[in-house]
């Protein structure tokens, strides 16, 4: 026994397990994660689509999964369990847009063929990782974003195959994932819960990223509530309506605006770098070896893979090229917004990014809805799988994963997924007839209870408005634009001064001071966003989160918990675990009721 055990590489522990980083080891993780991981993170993301109008990624669950088979590598199984949940997210996220044949089905609007489908789908996934992929360096590496479950996958994969780390947070962690799992069912199931809007993922975002992100969201779920008057009385809304059918638009210009001074001063330095003498030039940070991406050969997937849904969705499909083509552009513009929100708030608006593509497509002319499908749908799914790059990405840069190899991974998890979103469709829609029905016309009292669709809903609202041109929407994206724009330009003025930084150092009462003006009074932009895309009750738990990550933080560094704590990685503190434990959890919880849902199905 002692001979054979010394014959096993260096950290592995089960002689079972191929060795690392041969072939057998990457079929292995690719076989688990697009055909076992993937399609159970497909089933909850199909199912949460169908029934909420929203899912929750099926990175953090295939994290916990994975680990189980990585855990037998020691520590460095963390990379394999990476590249497995990267496959699995993938094939979830695809398997989520089925969303977009429901919305077919409502407008009874012609089905093309099921290879078209999917080899449409499949173009716009590839497109978007491509894309994803671009925005990497400034999103990951130069912002350094929060991405609450990309930091939670980390948490996970460090605890679960490092047994060190695993006795010092195994605690944390499991509170927090069985809190989630409660949560996570007792909101589905309990008219208490549910009528509260409990959601322990978003309070768990909400612990991993703090008070002065968590309250300007609340912030605006606020102000959008006390502007509800005005909206009506200028036009902008119904009586009755919720204020984010107007203010997620100003949320998104909002985005927008100071996503152009930030990216814009990106550039900036780039362009002064590039233009001064080389004896000038700072030096350029040396980027490690599992960061390297060939450049080149990014930028010629992208331009391929644009090319190709432009001529697809016009040879197979027979849509305007026009039309494609500017969704295409359109993406480029989205998918940092979408990446920027996913960063700060765990939340991607793609639902949000369809609706304003087709707004803006109607001021073009656009009035046939089967076009602006197909073109909005460029938007929903490359930002959605651009989003999943981001947030992958994110949590290799906090292992050291290799980008390249995890870049394949994804890749195998799109091919799946395309085939996937075709399949789930059809299967949910056939074993439950009441998803066929076109909710945007039925009166209150008939709605299906158990299947809001509410991202259906909102995608066949958009495309319904295209014979009624709707000019305050478009106002509306100007609005934002130009606030966030302001705020942040004001924020950077004032924040970044020698003064101001002296004069909130002066005492207890001028942080406290800091505090109000930057979460209340002049609240970053793209953290207030969020609140103008969800309902009060969404934006309240990530405000409470983000309330008691900062307090418990602040008793931490007081007491006698700072040493337990610093014996973790900087990032794997007690909020932190149980931020992703909360999570988790309601990952986990998605996947029972996702699993119950098709097993119901199958069975009757």
């Amino acid at each position: 026994m002692p001979l054979a055990a010394s014959t096993l590489p260096a950290g592995q522990r089960w002689r079972w397990l191929p060795p690392m980083n041969s072939p057998r080891y990457y079929l292995m993780l690719a076989a688990l994660g697009i055909f076992v991981l993937g399609p159970l993170g497909g089933v909850t993301a199909a199912y949460m689509n169908f029934s909420i109008g929203f899912f929750v990624g099926g990175q953090v669950l295939a994290g916990i999964l994975g680990s189980t088979v990585t855990f037998g590598y020691g520590p460095e199984g963390k990379h394999g369990a990476n590249y497995m949940q990267t496959a699995a997210a993938s094939v979830a996220g695809m398997a989520g847009m089925s969303v977009l044949i429901q919305a077919m089905v409502w407008m009874g609007l012609p089905q093309p063929p099921v290879w078209q489908l999917m080899l449409f789908m499949l173009s716009i996934g590839m497109f978007g990782a491509g894309v994803g992929m671009l925005y990497t360096p400034i999103l990951v590496d130069r912002l350094q974003l929060t991405f609450p479950s990309g930091l939670a996958v980390a948490n996970i994969l460090r605890a679960l195959t490092d047994p060190v780390l695993l006795r010092r947070s195994v605690a944390r962690l499991g509170s927090g994932m069985g809190l989630g799992v409660l949560g996570g069912v007792g909101s589905a199931k309990l008219a208490l819960l549910g009528a509260i809007e409990l959601s322990t993922s978003t309070l768990g975002a909400g612990l991993l990223v703090g008070a002065r992100i968590g309250v300007p969201a609340l912030v605006a779920g606020v102000t959008g509530t006390l502007l509800i008057p005005h909206f009506i009385d200028i036009g902008w809304l119904k009586a009755g309506e919720p204020f984010r059918k107007i203010t997620f638009l100003i949320g998104l210009g909002m985005i927008m605006g100071a996503a152009l001074l930030d990216v814009g001063q990106i550039l900036a330095q780039a362009w002064r770098r590039w233009r001064a003498p080389a004896a000038q030039r700072e030096p350029v940070p040396v980027q490690a070896e599992w960061q390297r991406m060939h450049f080149g050969r990014l930028v010629a997937w992208v331009l391929f893979w644009g090319c190709t849904v432009v001529l697809v969705g016009a040879s197979v499909l027979h849509q305007p090229v026009g039309f494609l083509a500017f969704a295409v552009a359109l993406v480029f513009v989205f998918a940092l917004i979408n990446g920027i929100s996913l960063g700060i708030s765990d939340s991607a608006p793609i639902s949000s990014a369809f609706v304003t593509a087709v707004v803006l497509m109607a001021m073009l002319g656009l009035k046939d809805p089967i076009v602006g499908l197909m073109a909005g749908g460029i938007l929903l799914v490359s930002c959605s799988v651009a989003a999943d790059m981001q947030q992958d990405r994110s949590t290799g840069w906090r292992l050291g994963t290799p980008r390249t190899i995890q870049f394949r991974f994804q890749v195998l998890g799109l091919v799946v997924g395309a085939v996937l979103t075709v399949g789930f469709a059809r299967l949910f829609m056939s074993a439950y007839p009441v998803l066929a029905l076109d909710q945007t016309v039925m009166q209150a009292n008939d709605l299906p209870g158990q299947w809001a669709s509410a991202m259906t809903y909102k995608i066949v609202g958009a495309l319904r408005s295209l014979t009624d041109d709707k000019p305050y929407q478009r106002w509306a994206i100007v609005l934002g634009v130009a606030l966030g724009l302001t705020v942040q330009l004001a924020r950077q003025a004032i924040f970044r001064s020698g003064a101001y930084q002296r004069w909130k150092a002066r005492s207890a009462g001028t942080r406290a001071a800091d505090f109000v003006f930057d979460a209340v009074l002049l609240p970053n932009p793209y953290a207030y966003s969020f609140g103008t895309f969800l309902g009060l009750a969404t934006s309240a738990w990530f405000a409470a989160g983000g309330v008691i990550a900062s307090v418990a933080n602040t008793l931490r560094e007081r007491g006698a918990r700072k040493a337990e704590d610093d014996a973790l990685p900087a990032d794997m503190s007690t909020v932190s675990l149980l931020g992703g434990g909360l999570i988790a959890g309601d990952a986990l919880a998605a996947l029972g009721l996702g699993v119950a849902g098709l097993l119901a199905t199958v069975l009757t």
